[in-house]
């Protein structure tokens, strides 16, 4: 389907209208007033974007008043902002290679986080070996913060179980938990408290906050390695009338975060689960596992998320959730769910 404006809480498609409950943008950010005047004003203030290296003689606060802002908001130690939740990812990997013996990954990860050569965590259902014998390594273990097809942040208590001889490195792609799950949408990397040498986060800004960039949060001194790779210093940042917007519109995010929460819960209230939907009430993913229901809900003029990730995978059908959504929207969405179910 071909759509000539951006798709908010309804979508015109063949110029007919549609309620809709896909995309990425959880807080509703990209068609909210308030939201759009800040970018244009930082647009008018830094420009349309700035190609300068991140290490040039000129540096601008723009980086340090985002980057502080994210910093806290996660909180971390340090954060570097880059132009997409992509690069953040391979950035990392990149350092981690020198610093890595082996690589493990959790569940289907994200591109962003794949690296060759990676083995499972996890194999037939048990913990692999190699994480429990005693040959001293160093290792990386690779993650999303919510893994596909879930509705709950990763289980990550399987760390306590690996031997004492591995040295663990642990990196998460929060780009579909940061700006939703925790204290004002602050993700779970603050949270992850196990017997591991390092913790970093890597995620999209492009979906919850609503601005196209990414970001990588550690400590100190791994953000500081980060800066020294050539890819990092010879690379353009993120737009910098973007990193300030994150900082200015730190209100805007605590509000639209509420009102994300709000419809979850009104949702909660009044939806009748059953076998063929899949949802909690803090995250704002409903997997459907029914492709029937997905022709039900456009014959009823809603419209949701479906893709494949490969050629060859099954659809995945969602639906997305925003703070955009009204009361009206959700009774029309829960109404035809329940009656599916009944």
């Amino acid at each position: 389907m071909i759509v000539e404006r951006f798709p908010d809480r309804t979508i015109e498609v063949d110029q007919k209208h549609y309620l809709y409950f896909g995309g990425t943008a959880y807080l509703g950010l990209p068609t909210n007033k308030n939201f759009q005047d800040l970018v244009v004003q930082n647009i008018l203030k830094w420009g349309t974007t700035y190609g300068s290296s991140r290490t040039a003689n000129i540096q601008l606060t723009a980086y340090d008043a985002g980057e502080t802002f994210l910093a806290s908001h996660i909180d971390s130690e340090s954060t570097l902002t880059v132009s997409s939740g992509m690069l953040a990812g391979k950035l990392v990997l990149e350092k981690l290679k020198k610093q890595t013996d082996s690589f493990f990954h959790l569940n289907e990860i994200h591109s962003a986080i794949q690296i060759e050569n990676s083995v499972p965590v996890f194999v037939n259902g048990k913990l692999n070996d190699r994480l429990l014998d005693p040959k001293p390594e160093k290792i990386t273990i690779l993650t999303d913060g919510v893994p596909s097809f879930q509705t709950k942040p990763v289980d990550l208590s399987f760390l306590k179980q690996i031997s004492a001889f591995k040295e663990i490195t642990l990196v998460i792609d929060e780009s579909h938990s940061l700006g939703i799950i925790g204290k004002n949408g602050s993700g779970i990397y603050a949270e992850i408290d196990f017997p591991i040498k390092r913790k970093i986060l890597v995620s999209s800004l492009g979906k919850a906050f609503g601005l196209t960039g990414g970001v990588v949060a550690s400590d100190s001194d791994f953000i500081s390695e980060l800066k020294e790779l050539e890819t990092f210093t010879s690379a353009a940042g993120m737009n910098p009338a973007f990193v300030q917007t994150l900082s200015d519109a730190s209100e805007i995010y605590k509000i639209q975060h509420q009102k994300l929460l709000g419809n979850l819960s009104y949702i909660d209230s009044i939806l009748i689960q059953n076998q063929n939907i899949k949802f909690d009430k803090s995250y704002p993913l409903i997997y459907l596992l029914s492709n029937e229901l997905v022709h039900k809900l456009k014959e009823e003029n809603i419209i949701i998320a479906s893709f494949r990730y490969t050629k060859e995978s099954e659809p995945l059908n969602r639906i997305v959730v925003t703070a955009n959504h009204t009361k009206e929207d959700l009774d029309k969405l829960v109404g035809v769910l329940n009656n599916y179910s009944s």
